[in-house]
Order: structure tokens, then sequence, then C-alpha cells
């Protein structure tokens, strides 16, 4: 197929709304904002401080559809908060997508996504999921209602409360 400047052979794409980022469209008018996650991971296995020292790591491992499906939908500069499951069980940080829309290389058969990260702020107070389940302007939160989902979308007013709880 050939794509090019919004439009597939002289055609107008109908669904160019729903990815307009990734693939330079605009909509007239129309500002498309940051859109909001939150990423898990062991802290046994891949850390805050692991990323940190790094200073870019690749999200990769993912075996979920909905999470696969999120981390498909990422784009660069979109913000994600670094959650430490099994130990903590708490936001430590913010991370930003560096590279989006990669195959995981962790995937022989290339069927799941994967991005990059860098770390952009450690937490001045982690979050803890304890505090989010008391909070009940975040009782419809991802992180709530699929706990067991490891990439998940944040909502900008959600991203706003926890922020405020981190202390930022």
């Amino acid at each position: 197929m050939f794509f090019a400047g919004g439009r597939l052979h002289g055609l107008a794409i109908v669904c160019r709304a729903r990815y307009p980022r990734r693939y330079g469209t605009e909509i007239e008018g129309a500002a498309f904002p940051m859109r909001y996650w939150l990423m898990k991971s062991e802290p046994f296995k891949y850390s805050w401080d692991d990323l940190v020292a790094e200073e870019e790591g690749t999200w990769d491992g993912v075996r979920n559809h909905r999470a696969k499906n999120n981390l498909a939908a990422m784009e660069v500069g979109d913000q994600a908060f670094f959650y430490h499951s099994r130990e903590g069980l708490e936001i430590v940080g913010i991370c930003e997508v560096s590279v989006a829309g990669i195959t995981d290389p962790t995937d022989p058969e290339g069927k799941w996504a994967a991005v990059k990260v860098k770390p952009k702020t450690k937490l001045p107070h982690a979050v803890t999921l304890k505090q989010i389940k008391a909070e009940p302007k975040l009782a419809d939160c991802e992180l709530v209602k699929l706990s067991r989902l490891s990439v998940a979308e944040i909502k900008p007013d959600e991203w706003s409360v926890i922020c405020a709880m981190a202390g930022i």
C-alpha cells in the first residue's frame, strides 16, 4: 500500500483520527494531547534504578493483548508512571516514550509490541497501590480495575491526582 500525506491511493483515510500523531496527519484546528500510561515492572527484574542507569530501556516481554494494544498506541513524548509490582507496589517515577511502534525483540514471531523509554523524574514521594485504592477519584483507574494489566492507560485527570499525591 502507498501512504502519504493522509491519503491512501488518492482516497481520504476514514480512520486517520485514531492514530493521528503516528502518521503525521492532522484534523483542522485539533490538537492531540499527550497520553499517559502506567508501566509495571518487578523491581528485582528491572527497577527504576536500572532504567536510570541504562538511560534508555526497551519495554518488552509483554504477553497480554490489552497491554500490547496499549504499547502499540504509545507515541514518542507520551509519559508513563513507572510502577514497581510485587515488591513495593508503588509508583516510583515518570518515564517518557523515546521510541514507539517497535516489535518486541524478545518475540521470535514478531507479533508483540514494545517501546523504548527514558527516565524523566523520580517521584519525591512514591505513591502506593494502597493510597491509590483509597482515593475515590481513582476508583475507575485501570490500575485498580484491571490490577493484573502490566501496561495501563491513565486518564489525564487521574495523572494529575497521582502527581499531586507524589508531591509534583
